[in-house]
């Protein structure tokens, strides 16, 4: 499968600027697999395709503040520092990007806050963008991410091209966040509302959690025209023992598992094995999904539209099928829909 298969002209006004008003009015597209069949709905008309025990699995990463803005010392220069992850919270260690790169050298300080109560000396150059920061804070690892995440913003992908406003900490976030250390928001997840979940609740539809912290590697430009060639960048994600249990009662019983999101399924099949089960994990995936690929856990998947040449799609149409996937596009395209994470959903069944 080749990159130059994933293009298609997506009109700058189709990517959502801003959610919708209430998190499930959002629109709905619904992608039959076997018939190609595609439905125009409401996001909150999902639950009409599932029934009594059906599983729902979501993601329950929380993003955090990773945006900040500091002050190179002597030239006063702004510079825009991105947090990636943080490598030893003893030495207050982390991985960073950082804007403009060009002037930021090994060996330079930042001052962040109106007092410039937080610094950091880079202490290496990872990669062309990337930098390793080492923050100098006096007191506790909690005070130290207190004071830093205060001074961060939501960090809002590229393509929203608007400031970040007060409503972004809460909605770009999931209702049910609750394990921090996401830099991009698991866009499915974002659709669900109380009202929806206490619907599922009530129609006997069961839920379970994984935790798949979002990187920017979703969201990085793919170099290469052989797919096959490309190295994601690793994620951590942890599955508990509960969510084992639940899952694999679920596919011993045959029943509808849906994936809540690319995080969720690219989770799954990392942990997938030969007999169709999952197991416990807590570490790390780099695991790229594109087609031709055959799915082993969920039979469905809740997905956003996303923007050309991304992992993203590529996912997408590894599940839904390349041909089908495609066409669907088209037609969103031309209905109006809105792309990208505080964009519209797609249900694949």
């Amino acid at each position: 499968m080749k990159l130059s298969k994933f293009k298609f002209d997506l009109p700058d006004e189709l990517i959502a600027q801003y959610p919708s008003k209430h998190r499930d009015e959002s629109r709905l597209m619904v992608l039959h697999r076997e018939s190609g069949e595609i439905e125009h709905r409401t996001f909150k008309d999902i639950l009409e395709y599932f029934n009594e025990h059906d599983l729902f699995i979501f993601n329950d990463t929380k993003v955090f503040p990773a945006r900040l803005f500091g002050n190179k010392e002597k030239t006063g220069a702004l510079i825009e520092v991105f947090l990636l992850r943080e490598l030893n919270h003893e030495m207050r260690l982390w991985d960073v990007l950082v804007e403009p790169a060009r002037k930021i050298r090994i060996g330079n300080k930042l001052y962040f806050g109106e007092d410039d109560s937080i610094v950091a000396e880079v202490i290496d150059n990872t990669t062309s963008r990337g930098r390793t920061l080492r923050f100098l804070f006096d007191g506790t690892h909690d005070e130290f991410r207190k004071g830093l995440f205060k001074l961060g913003e939501t960090p809002l992908p590229k393509n929203i091209s608007r400031p970040v406003e007060n409503d972004d900490e809460h909605r770009f976030q999931t209702i049910f966040a609750k394990n921090e250390g996401a830099v991009s928001a698991p866009a499915a997840g974002m659709h669900f509302s109380r009202e929806v979940l206490k619907r599922m609740e009530i129609k006997g539809i069961e839920a379970t959690f994984l935790t798949s912290h979002m990187s920017l590697g979703n969201f990085r430009e793919i170099d290469v025209e052989d797919l096959t060639k490309h190295k994601m960048d690793s994620e951590q994600m942890t599955i508990p023992q509960e969510t084992v249990v639940t899952v694999n009662k679920a596919k011993d019983e045959n029943r509808n598992i849906c994936a809540v999101g690319t995080t969720v399924m690219r989770a799954l099949e990392t942990v997938v094995g030969t007999e169709g089960k999952i197991k416990p994990y807590n570490g790390w995936t780099n695991k790229f999904i594109f087609p031709p690929y055959d799915f082993t856990v969920a039979n469905s998947l809740i997905t956003n539209f996303h923007l050309p040449y991304s992992t993203l799609v590529m996912l997408a149409a590894a599940f839904g099928g390349y041909e089908s996937i495609m066409y669907a596009y088209e037609v969103a395209i031309k209905e109006g829909y809105k792309f990208g994470v505080y964009g519209d959903a797609m249900l694949i069944i």
